[in-house]
């Protein structure tokens, strides 16, 4: 299931060329910063969580069993050290009441996002997302920016199938509620909003 290039490096590294290591890095850095900066909102600590998030990787290569795709199994390495860096620094999540919301609400924001410039969508949806708790983050951007698969992100975060259907729902109600307050009123406005 994974990758012949990321398979024939993993079994070069078990077999001792450590040196192949580093394709796996310049592979998968990019992927593994992202979500670390997406999680920890600071760039010293995602690029601390990065580095341990390799070395985990480097210390139990040995372990992948190639069940998965190796950027799935490094993704789950990635987040649940981004999540003990979390829980060691004590950054308190605070939660947050959740309006019931219709799919049609949800689907008309999305519209006017849609007709919103690029740039300008990006960076409002940018600020939108930091507003969101580190879990409601993790979930939003690994579904919608990562492109991984509901069995993807169980497998990650090792919550069940059921859990997470939930939280990336509430996550989106929560975004949902976040856009609607934070977008100016005269571009909903503007853009038809009933």
């Amino acid at each position: 299931m994974t990758n012949k290039n990321d398979q024939l490096y993993i079994t070069k590294v078990i077999n001792g060329d450590t040196n192949a290591f580093s394709y796996l890095i310049d592979s998968y850095s990019d992927m593994v910063f992202s979500l670390a900066c997406k999680m920890l909102k600071n760039k010293e600590e995602a690029e601390e969580v990065c580095q341990d998030t390799f070395i985990k990787a480097f210390k139990n290569l040995n372990k992948f069993k190639g069940d998965s795709k190796f950027s799935t199994w490094l993704y789950r390495i990635a987040y649940h050290t981004a999540l003990d860096h979390i829980k060691k620094n004590k950054n308190s999540n605070r939660t947050f009441e959740i309006n019931e919301i219709t799919f049609n609400q949800i689907k008309s924001v999305e519209d006017i996002l849609q007709t919103i410039e690029r740039k300008e969508r990006e960076k409002v949806m940018n600020d939108c997302l930091l507003k969101l708790t580190q879990e409601e983050r993790s979930i939003i951007w690994m579904f919608y920016y990562d492109e991984l698969s509901l069995k993807e992100i169980i497998e990650v975060t090792q919550l069940s199938e059921a859990n997470v259907k939930v939280k990336l729902h509430r996550a989106r109600k929560r975004l949902l509620t976040i856009v609607e307050k934070n977008v100016e009123p005269e571009i909903i406005n503007h853009y038809g909003r009933k």
